[in-house]
């Protein structure tokens, strides 16, 4: 099995908007998220669209697809990104099949690498609704620390919750990966 990370290219866009608009409503409620919230397909190409466009430091998300095989599986993106400092991570991996055999670890360590390199970020932050088990425990293996349960604002698809707040710093990452 070969397990790589590319950079999102906008042909795959419908790929990880397809993930959310076709999941079934409590998986997607299970992730924090609130399915009536979600954009059409037509807004959310039409945002990424534009964002795409945009240069590193003025990038409002980033994706990476996650493939096993060159077989796209899930993908990892950041957001409320600060260019040379921080930015929020979220992780999806698309096939039930595909979870819990590791691949999200790898998957996490992978795309964090990419996302220090490519943004010069000093730290990582993510923050999964603290009742999802699957990245609340994956995370740590991927060398996140936890640092504090709490109910931040309102993302824009999500609905009020608690989350866990996971940090990693590139010094970390470092040490994780020698």
């Amino acid at each position: 099995m070969k397990r790589t990370i590319r950079a999102m290219k906008i042909a795959d866009l419908d790929l990880m908007i397809n993930y959310f608009l076709k999941s079934d409503r409590e998986f997607l409620r299970g992730m924090g998220i609130e399915p009536r919230k979600l954009p059409s397909s037509e807004k959310w190409h039409q945002l990424l669209e534009q964002d795409f466009q945009q240069p590193l430091d003025k990038k409002q998300f980033y994706y990476v697809i996650w493939e096993i095989d060159n077989q796209p599986v899930g993908h990892s993106n950041i957001n409320k990104i600060t260019f040379g400092q921080e930015a929020y991570m979220h992780l999806h991996v698309w096939q039930k099949a595909l979870r819990k055999q590791g691949n999200g670890a790898y998957f996490i360590q992978e795309s964090v690498g990419h996302y220090f390199k490519k943004f010069q970020l000093q730290n990582i932050f993510c923050e999964p609704y603290y009742l999802n088990q699957a990245p609340n425990k994956t995370l740590p293996k991927a060398g996140f620390e936890f640092i504090k349960t709490y109910e931040p604002e309102i993302g824009w698809i999500n609905f009020r919750q608690l989350v866990n707040r996971w940090v990693i710093s590139k010094e970390q990452w470092l040490h994780k990966v020698k």
